[in-house]
This record gives C-alpha cells, structure tokens and sequence, in this order.
C-alpha cells in the first residue's frame, strides 16, 4: 500500500488529515511524522514542514516530497535532503486567490494614509488632511516574481484598474502586463514603478535584494508590499527609506525573523501596515486536495506542476 507520511500542524490534526486523504485519496496509507509503526523504508510520499534534518533522507524509497507551504527553503536548509527525488512547492487554487486578493487590499491601502487613520481612530481624533487621493488608473504596481503566484497576482491588479508592470529572472509573457527580465532590465522596471511586489523566491540571489540601493530606484516617494520571503527584505533598509522620503508606506507579511520580535520598530512605525504572515494560508482540505493531485501524477509516472529546480534555487 502506498505510504504518505505527514509533518504539518500539531500531532492532534492527524485525525483530520486521515479523514482528508480517505476522500481525496482512497487507499493511501497516512501516517504522522512520528507514528512509531512506520517504518522509514516504508514511505512512499512526505508531506511536510519544517522536517527534522535527517529524516527525509532515512526515507529511501521516496517517490517525492512536497512542501506544505509555497516555500521549500524550510526543506533544503538540510544538508542531507535527498536531491534525486523530486521536491514539489504547494499550489493551491485557494491559496492564489488569496494572495491576489490580499496584495491588491495592501495596493489600496497605500493609495492613502490608511495606518494613520487606523492611529488617530485608536486616539478618538477626527482627522481629514484635506489632500486628494492618488487612483489606481494613474499608479503603476511591479510585480517582482511572475511565477505561479506572481502572475496571477499581476492579472489580478490589472483587473483592480492598476497599471501593472513585471519582472522576472527569465522572458515571461503575461496578458496585461508589461514584462521585464534579467538584471540589464530591473532598473527600467523599477524607475516606474510607484508600488512594488516582493513576490520571489527565496535563493542566494535574492537574499537582500529589497535594499536601500534597489528601493532607491523606484519612482519616488514609492511603497513596497512584502509578501515573498522575509530573508529578501533588508528591514533597516526600509525604515530608512521610509524616514527619507524615498518611501510613502510599506505593508509587510514576511520578516527575516518570525515571529516578528517586539522590540522591532516596524510595529510602531506610523507608516507601515504588519500583518502575521496570513496573506495566503491553504486550508488543509485544499493542501490534501493538492497533494493527492500529486501523487497520482507521479503514480502515473508524470511530472508534477511546480517542481523545484536546484539550479534555479526555486
């Protein structure tokens, strides 16, 4: 009988992830990380996060392992993974969705002072300004990362009544959008662009890529809205351009440090928006949905969608 081994949510969950998989997969066997009458050699499938460096690679009959969220840094942090069998990033429809609807919130957002009217309402303080707002039609949003996320994220502002701009490592074409790609064209990406996506992947390439230097580039005064990975935002950076002028206002999702520590200035910053990295969270029946769409293609000896390539670090 074919195996999957679960390491996702608290060992009281497993009970709903069995009942998952009795629906999406009939006949899988599912077991819990830590279910003592599983054997590693036994295991056909992980789904996990976080694992114990070491264990996936006791596990030598894998056929693959797929991640339970979109990243798979928390996986090949361990230096004994096993790279022969094949590494799938979670996709969930609802989990897209999600992340649309939440960056094109965080784009309106920032066309006004919204976090300094969520201040003055905590103070009772009745306060209009009186400075008219900018609108989507004359505001221009990068996208940077047109992946699977990043592309209907980009669509997804465009149908918001935003001019919707992209970038990516290598040539995309997405309907609505202007593309641009590889370091020779970043810099023409960036002059204008008024809000800008961190939407890519975490690799050594785009560790520290959101700087003082690359925000310095934007059409100023700019935002940013961070929802890639927190280890590509160097957050000092931003408070300082925040404090210069050369940004307006920043909503955040990711840090460099989860959960973000207390003593950081970004929660009390007048002009940034935290919010706990929620901007797409799979519902379990969406991730066994997905996972079992896995399994049967690689049963029927396919590849599956949103393989993680080494080489390209995602």
């Amino acid at each position: 009988m074919t195996c999957l081994i679960i390491k996702s949510g608290s060992a009281e969950v497993m009970g709903e992830w069995k009942a998952l998989f009795a629906k999406y997969a009939p006949g899988l066997r599912v077991a819990g990380w830590n279910d003592p009458d599983i054997r590693p050699e036994e295991v056909d499938f992980a789904l996990v996060w976080e694992p114990d460096p070491g264990r996936l690679a006791q596990m030598t009959n894998l056929r693959a392992i797929i991640s339970s969220g979109a990243g798979v840094d928390h996986i090949t942090a361990d230096p004994s993974w096993p790279r022969h069998v094949p590494l799938v990033r979670m996709g969930t429809d609802d989990a897209t969705v999600q992340m649309g609807d939440y960056v094109t919130w965080a784009a309106f957002s920032l066309l006004r002072p919204t976090r300094q009217w969520f201040l003055h309402q905590q103070r009772h303080e009745w306060h209009n300004d009186g400075q008219s707002a900018r609108t989507s039609t004359e505001t221009c949003v990068g996208v940077m990362g047109l992946g699977n996320l990043g592309t209907h994220v980009a669509q997804r502002l465009v149908r918001a009544g935003f001019a919707v701009r992209g970038w990516s490592r290598s040539p995309k074409d997405v309907a609505g959008v202007e593309c641009f790609h590889g370091d020779g064209q970043r810099r023409e990406f960036l002059g204008q662009t008024d809000i800008l996506v961190s939407l890519l992947p975490a690799t050594g390439e785009t560790r520290g890529l959101i700087n003082r230097e690359l925000l310095s580039c934007l059409r100023a005064p700019a935002a940013l809205i961070s929802v890639g990975r927190g280890t590509q935002v160097v957050e000092e950076d931003v408070l300082d351009c925040l404090d210069r002028g050369i940004l307006s206002g920043a909503v955040m999702d990711v840090f460099a440090v989860e959960p973000l520590p207390a003593s950081s200035p970004l929660w009390a910053h007048p002009r940034v928006i935290v919010t706990p990295h929620v901007a797409a969270e799979a519902s379990r029946a969406a991730r066994a949905r997905y996972t079992a769409d896995v399994i049967a293609s690689v049963m029927k000896g396919d590849a599956p969608k949103l393989l993680y390539l080494p080489e390209r670090g995602y």
